[in-house]
C-alpha cells in the first residue's frame, strides 16, 4: 500500500506511564497514549493531521520508510488514500483546484474539498476526480 508509514510506539520513559509515538518519516509528528492500543489508535489520527500538513501546504507527500523490525505500519483509510493519490496527481500534472472543477462541472470550493482531508468526501466523488486527471481508483489487492 502506497500510503503504509513506519512508526515507534515507546512506553513513556519520563514517568513510566503512557506510550509515545513517532513518525520517521514525519520527524515532528508525534502522539501518545495511556495505553499500547490507544497509541496505535491516535496514531492513525495523527497520520493524517500530519499528511493534511503537507497537502495544504502545497507540498510533496512524504515517501514512507521501508519496513524495520520493531516498527509499526500504518495506514490511512482508502478514501484519504484516494485523496492523497488525486492530491499527488494534481500535484503532477500542476493542475489547479480551477481545472478540476472544471473537468468536474463543480465550483472550484467543491473541488478543494475533494483533496482536504478534514472532509470526509464521498468515496465515488474520489474515483469521479481521479478520472478527470487520467488515474483510477486502487483496487484492494492491487499493487500501488
Amino acid at each position: 500500500m502506497r500510503y503504509l508509514y513506519p512508526c515507534t510506539i515507546d512506553g513513556n520513559a519520563d514517568d513510566g506511564n503512557g506510550f509515545v509515538v513517532s513518525f520517521p518519516d514525519i520527524p515532528w509528528a508525534h502522539t501518545g497514549g495511556f495505553t499500547f492500543r490507544e497509541a496505535l489508535i491516535l496514531a492513525e489520527d495523527c497520520l493524517v493531521v500530519a499528511l493534511s500538513h503537507y497537502v495544504n501546504h502545497d507540498l510533496d507527500l512524504p515517501a514512507p520508510s521501508p519496513y524495520q523490525e520493531g516498527l509499526e505500519l500504518l495506514t490511512v483509510q482508502p478514501v484519504v488514500a484516494a485523496q492523497l493519490d488525486l492530491y499527488t496527481a494534481m500535484r503532477e500534472q500542476k493542475l489547479g483546484a480551477a481545472e478540476l472543477a472544471a473537468r468536474l462541472g463543480i465550483c472550484e470550493d467543491d473541488a478543494s474539498a475533494l483533496v482536504n482531508l478534514d472532509y470526509r468526501t464521498p468515496i465515488g466523488e474520489v474515483s469521479k476526480a481521479l478520472k478527470a486527471v487520467g488515474c483510477e481508483l486502487p483496487v484492494a489487492g492491487q499493487a500501488a
